[in-house]
């Protein structure tokens, strides 16, 4: 009889000991605490673990969340380099090593006779990861450099792909895309529960439950269903804590985030045929605010909240860094079912689902707002 999915995952992790979780390279915070949550359980079940994701900055309204700071922006050591030298006859009388210039010299001088570079071999040792778990994660391409320079361990070993998104392109040994479902926290939660409910404790259930309310904006999107409903209250009851969680996503935003917010509602515009919402922040409004980009998915949330007639929300901005002045950088968000990377893939959309980010060039803010807000209409035609 073939095996279900569970048991299938089941198999592989009882297989696996050392397991990489990564998610694309412009995650949310559902990506970020999906993975936390997954990572967590697994070292309950005496797995080793990294989560590894390219470019990551951790955003600080996420920090508050277990081992959240272990995320990271590149890999370790993937392989080693084997070096065999057949020392019969000659043994080994000295050994060291020198680096220079980038280069490695290894200097050995036999006890007897010489050495020649037919007594050398090399080979690499297997991949320190045995199994790949991507969230959140709609193609290999979408997790950046990760792939890009290093192909062969994806090609190499099992892929467990989890997601809801309906762009998922399936391309796991395993994957378990749930459409029905309104997060990867909320994908991840119930796949846990059927693997080992009793090893879900309260970091774990919180972290599951920040991504949850994270991505349905602590649950008024529209797709919430019953069963979020129920999940949310189960997490609960296993610790976690949500008045803590609300207290830290959304309660504790520092001067410079508000002072950010103040400038993106005094540039707000609503534009009635389209159904969007739109800002603008220049360099001087990050100058003067002391703010940063990551400040600018705040700003996203608090529209979504307090725009509830809107069905598409965008920010175009101004790089704050100087050696970047010729390019303006667009998020573009919906709460609808609305494809959001089909309405700018003339602009090279990054992202997926509800949220997508890309850039313009050799524009103002001015210039770059009329011509996103126009491929944004015929395409929506």
């Amino acid at each position: 009889m073939a095996l279900n999915d569970i048991e299938q995952i089941q198999h592989l992790l009882n297989e696996s000991k050392h397991v990489l979780i990564t998610f694309r390279k412009d995650g949310n915070g559902d990506a970020i605490a999906s993975s936390l949550a997954l990572a967590l359980f697994l070292q309950k079940q005496n797995k080793h673990v990294d989560i590894v994701v390219d470019h990551f900055t951790l955003p600080k309204k996420f920090a508050f969340l277990p081992s959240a700071k272990h995320i990271k922006h590149q890999f370790p050591h993937l392989q080693k380099f084997i070096i065999t030298l057949d020392l019969k006859d000659a043994g080994v009388q000295e050994l060291s090593y020198d680096i220079k210039d980038n280069k490695l010299q290894v200097f050995i001088t036999p006890k007897t006779g010489s050495l020649s570079r037919e007594q050398i071999q090399t080979a690499q040792s297997e991949f320190r990861y045995d199994l790949i778990i991507t969230l959140d994660t709609p193609d290999l391409q979408a997790l950046g450099a990760l792939t890009e320079m290093n192909t062969s361990l994806f090609y190499a070993l099992p892929i467990i792909n989890i997601d809801y998104k309906a762009n998922n392109e399936r391309y796991g040994q395993i994957n378990v895309v749930s459409l029905t479902s309104t997060s990867t926290s909320e994908v991840v939660a119930e796949l846990l529960r059927k693997i080992a409910e009793t090893d879900i404790n309260a970091d774990i259930a919180t972290a599951l439950l920040t991504g949850m309310i994270s991505n349905t904006n602590s649950f008024k999107t529209k797709d919430i269903k019953p069963s979020t409903l129920a999940l949310a209250s189960r997490l609960i009851g296993m610790g976690a804590d949500r008045e803590y969680i609300i207290q830290e996503l959304y309660r504790t935003k520092t001067l410079a985030a508000l002072k950010l917010w103040g400038q993106a509602l005094a540039h707000l515009e609503f534009e009635s045929t389209l159904g969007i919402a739109s800002t603008t922040i220049t360099r001087e409004d990050f100058a003067r605010t002391g703010a940063t980009e990551h400040d600018l998915y705040d700003i996203i949330d608090e529209l979504i909240a307090n725009s509830p007639e809107a069905k598409l929300i965008m920010i175009l901005h101004e790089h704050r860094h100087e050696n970047e002045k010729n390019t303006i950088h667009g998020i573009l968000h919906t709460s609808d079912h609305i494809d959001v990377r089909s309405l700018v893939e003339v602009f090279h959309p990054e992202g997926s689902g509800r949220r997508v980010s890309f850039s313009i060039e050799n524009k103002s803010l001015k210039e770059a707002e009329e011509t996103i807000l126009a491929e944004i209409k015929k395409n929506l035609a």
